[in-house]
């Protein structure tokens, strides 16, 4: 009998997933642990393994298309069997219309027969041309006429693969004549507005989500302090002759938190909403940037690593973050997160605390500076930290004393290494 494959929930946060590229069509012959196809999730883009013996005899969505978790995306069963009873139950998993999603190449119904939508380019006969979503809404960024362009989907459909390699100026025998550009060249400077609508990621979505709600709802508050980094930068200096990994700044500052917190537990802790969940265990999450939005990969245990697992780890991430292969053993059970922009040059900035967590500590450049020690001016290193606080959880002079014991590690990097 013949089995539905619905879009999986592949992250605690995933609402919908974008087929990124299917890895079989249908006709072809599946085992159980093939690769069906790449989604996209909200965090990363992850392998759609299949777990039904038999034949793919029906794809219910295209390549680019967003549908919600629990979607109907594809049946398995016996070669030939009929699958109309299982596409007319209604089995897809209704969209939310309150969302919105990224323009998929094909409108599908329950039926799997592309919906023909109103707004549709016409031939010069007066026929509907064919087109998806997603084509006509590239077609006309790039300024292409689709009556110029051989479909390749079904029924002579053109999807998004047949733009790609049409030029933007097709060269075609009833091309209109190039428009008359004068008014536009000898227009006053400073006039001709223009913008790019782009349409947002499952990651986008929810960064966007996530951290309205942590603003919303959590009370922020913001302790800030300069750090003595002289020591700590002289320590890595040193580290960074003999470690067989380069140990960064970044790296010293998660290695001096993770240990901070072991002191301050109140810290590392969570609002449950009728409790204060204090955590016995230490796991840093570190924010990673990426194109699409921000990732925080955690680093597990982290007061029980070494500088050099920590850097091993964290550069580990980096990579599996760029190529978008992280997994969600790597982005969950965060207890305390570090959000790092020093390596852009800012000094200093307020971050948004990463749920569950009740705080997030901001870190800015290590930056020489006019000190005075002893009453003699001379110059330092010095950097700036932001600790933002729930304060359902923390209240300031617990955040307070936080930061001054992360202050002293850094201040003496040998104490991290007793």
């Amino acid at each position: 009998m013949a089995e539905i494959i619905r879009m999986p929930k592949m992250s605690d946060t995933m609402t919908e997933g974008v087929v990124v590229a299917w890895h079989k069509k249908v006709g072809d012959t599946v085992k159980v642990g093939d690769i069906l196809a790449e989604v996209e999730t909200d965090k990363a883009t992850m392998e759609l393994e299949n777990y039904v013996k038999g034949v793919l005899l029906h794809i219910g969505i295209e390549q680019g298309q967003a549908v919600p978790v629990d979607a109907l995306i594809a049946i398995v069963g016996k070669e030939g069997e009929d699958v109309s009873a299982l596409l007319a139950a209604g089995s897809a998993a209704p969209a939310d219309p309150t969302k919105t999603s990224a323009p998929s190449e094909a409108t599908v119904t329950q039926t799997g027969a592309p919906v023909v939508e109103a707004g549709e380019p016409s031939t010069g006969d007066g026929q509907r041309i064919k087109a998806s979503p997603l084509a006509r809404k590239l077609a006309a960024e790039q300024g292409l006429d689709l009556r110029h362009i051989q479909g390749s989907g079904d029924h002579g459909r053109i999807v998004r693969r047949d733009l790609q390699n049409v030029s933007t100026k097709p060269a075609t025998m009833d091309a209109p004549p190039a428009p008359d550009l004068s008014a536009w060249l000898n227009r006053p400077a400073g006039q001709g507005e223009s913008f790019t609508d782009q349409p947002l990621s499952q990651m986008r979505k929810t960064i966007a989500r996530r951290l309205t709600e942590s603003k919303n709802a959590a009370p922020h508050f913001y302790l800030t302090m300069e750090i003595d980094m002289d020591e700590a930068v002289e320590a890595r200096q040193r580290l960074n002759q003999n470690a067989p990994v380069k140990i960064s700044v970044n790296d010293l500052v998660i290695k001096a938190a993770a240990m901070a917190l072991r002191q301050h537990p109140a810290v590392n802790s969570s609002w449950l909403g009728d409790r204060i969940r204090q955590n016995q265990h230490i796991h840093v999450g570190v924010a990673m940037a990426l194109p699409d939005g921000l990732v925080v990969p955690v680093l597990r245990f982290a007061d029980q690593k070494n500088l050099v697992q920590i850097a091993t780890q964290t550069k580990e991430y980096a990579g599996k973050a760029k190529e978008k292969k992280l997994q969600p053993q790597d982005w969950e059970g965060n207890t305390f997160t570090i959000s790092n922009l020093g390596m852009f040059g800012i000094e200093a900035f307020t971050a948004i605390i990463n749920p569950p967590d009740a705080c997030i500590l901001a870190v800015g450049a290590v930056r020489e500076c006019a000190v005075v020690r002893n009453g003699q001016l001379g110059i330092g290193q010095r950097m700036t930290v932001t600790l933002s606080c729930d304060h359902r959880v923390v209240d300031g002079a617990t955040g307070a004393a936080f930061l001054q014991s992360l202050s002293l590690m850094l201040r003496d990097p040998v104490s991290m290494l007793l």
